[in-house]
């Protein structure tokens, strides 16, 4: 089974601990993401429910949906945070976006409202 990133931290030395949240504010790709938290392809993978492959070719992938990457972050016991930053002003954490919605399906209300405007 998969080993979450705070379980293998806490069982590093303080001065490993805090040489890799140095690293960790270098990282650039989701490889070297997982690479931080001593994951395998095959491990992500079971983890995520998907085969090794897929690891792959989501670790090359230059544009993906948000809930893709998240779902990736927190295999690895990750949360991922989309901050939007503007000059001047502080920055701001968006919220909602990247999580599964629940769809539900059209009041007869809403249906009426279509065929009308047909």
């Amino acid at each position: 089974m998969a080993r979450k990133l705070d379980e293998v931290m806490s069982e590093l030395p303080k001065e490993r601990q805090a040489r890799v949240q140095a690293r960790t504010m270098e990282l650039a790709t989701l490889k070297d993401l997982r690479k931080a938290a001593q994951q395998t392809q095959a491990q992500m993978a079971a983890s995520l429910g998907v085969r090794q492959e897929t690891i792959s070719r989501l670790e090359q992938r230059s544009d993906m949906l948000l809930s893709t990457l998240r779902h990736y972050v927190e295999s690895m016991g990750g949360t991922l945070e989309l901050v939007a930053s503007f000059p001047g002003r502080p920055s701001v954490v968006i919220e909602h976006l990247g999580t599964d919605l629940t769809l539900h399906p059209p009041t007869d209300a809403a249906i009426e409202q279509r065929t009308d405007i047909g």
